[in-house]
């Protein structure tokens, strides 16, 4: 996740800063807010948005999975059902909201470790093929 350097890494960011940190513009955002029930900023007076850091890691983690890995909405949405552990309509079954701001940053927490994880084991199995091709 992109911090601004005047904000920590736990405050939540407008839909502008959002969509400077990640390359996002902001009516892909709000195109993105009516797809995906997971993605649910703060709004306040005037319905101004507050992303979450557990918001923002999901607009990255969405636009990876569109822009770098090549899913369709309805892949990424089925995607994410699966993740959840569920079957049929994803539209229909919005989880809840983190409870608290601790929530949400354990949730962006356990994102990040996960992406990691991953990254490592690609990383192994890109060594292991570089040594099998060195060998050939």
């Amino acid at each position: 996740m992109v911090a601004s350097d005047e904000k920590s890494a736990a405050a939540f960011r407008t839909i502008g800063e959002v969509a400077q940190a990640t390359g996002v513009a902001p009516h892909v955002l709000r195109y993105w807010e009516e797809r995906f029930p997971q993605l649910r900023p703060v709004t306040r007076a005037g319905k101004r948005r507050y992303y979450r850091p557990t918001d923002v890691a999901l607009v990255e983690r969405i636009a990876h999975l569109l822009q770098r890995e090549g899913y369709t909405i309805k892949g990424v949405q089925q995607l994410f059902a699966r993740e959840r552990g569920t079957a049929g309509d994803t539209e229909s079954k919005a989880p809840s909201a983190p409870a608290s701001d601790a929530d949400a940053i354990a949730t962006a927490e356990s994102i990040a470790t996960t992406q990691r994880d991953t990254l490592a084991r690609v990383r192994v199995v890109r060594d292991w093929i570089a040594a099998a091709l060195d060998e050939g």
